[in-house]
């Protein structure tokens, strides 16, 4: 036999056992196991706040399953400031953390191109809807897609969501408009997002601002007699006339002073 088909021989014979041995190892005793196999094949560094583990791929990973909430869970299911707050409790319901949270990506598509190590969070309102269709299945013979479209800004399948339940405390309307946000609002920015691009402002000569705006906490203090009314050099105001002051191109914008802001 030809020395050189040893040399092949003893190569393939190393590469089936590495194939076998490599899975083995981490399964029974972990991907740390087996030296230099986590660093290569590692797709991207991890994010800061994960960075301790970028050593320990079995905190996050399952053999033959991949990433599985528990793990995730294990970990964060004791956040309670992130499960207190009205916009972020619905995650003590997700069950799954894959559809926003990715790791070992270099730059995420809303981040800097070339960045590395930003939070890799980007919401996806159709992930929301995915979850709660599979927490909560529609009747039989229904789909989502088959769903009448109800607003023109957001999907039939983002009109399962309920807004309100996690922007209330966005709402700048003090529930004048009511809850029901899409009636608005967008989940995208291709249909204008969160901001109305068609919005106008009422005419400047409106009096009328009150309806819609509240005045800060100092105006309901001795320092709106003392000094916003003293600087406006407008005796006598009411909190409530707005338009005696301000001005609609700027809050900030005092008439016949300029820009002022001491609060």
């Amino acid at each position: 036999m030809k020395t050189i088909e040893i040399i092949y021989g003893i190569v393939i014979l190393g590469a089936f056992g590495a194939v076998i041995a490599i899975p083995y190892l981490s399964h029974t005793r972990g991907s740390a196991a087996v030296p230099v196999w986590q660093s290569m094949v590692k797709p991207g560094p991890l994010s800061p706040k994960h960075q301790f583990l970028a050593n320990d791929c079995n905190a996050c990973h399952t053999p033959h399953q991949g990433i599985v909430a528990d793990k995730c869970i294990a970990c964060h299911a004791s956040n309670g400031p992130l499960l207190a707050t009205q916009s972020t409790a619905f995650h003590a319901n997700v069950g799954d953390c894959r559809g926003c949270h990715v790791e070992h990506q270099v730059a995420a598509a809303h981040e800097v191109p070339g960045s590395v190590g930003q939070r890799p969070i980007l919401m996806d309102h159709t992930v929301l809807v995915a979850l709660g269709l599979k927490a909560h299945p529609l009747p039989s013979g229904i789909t989502a897609a088959s769903l009448p479209v109800q607003h023109p800004r957001i999907t039939p399948r983002e009109t399962l969501l309920d807004c309100n339940a996690c922007h209330a405390n966005q709402d700048r309307h003090r529930t004048l408009f009511g809850t029901d946000c899409a009636s608005c609002h967008a989940t995208s920015a291709a249909k204008g997002g969160w901001t109305i691009p068609e919005f106008r402002h009422p005419s400047p000569l409106s009096t009328d601002c009150n309806q819609c705006h509240s005045a800060p906490p100092s105006h309901s203090m001795m320092h709106f007699n003392m000094v916003s009314m003293k600087i406006a050099g407008v005796e006598h105001a009411d909190v409530s006339q707005c338009f005696l002051c301000h001005q609609t191109n700027s809050w900030n914008d005092i008439k016949g002073v300029g820009w002022y802001k001491h609060h």
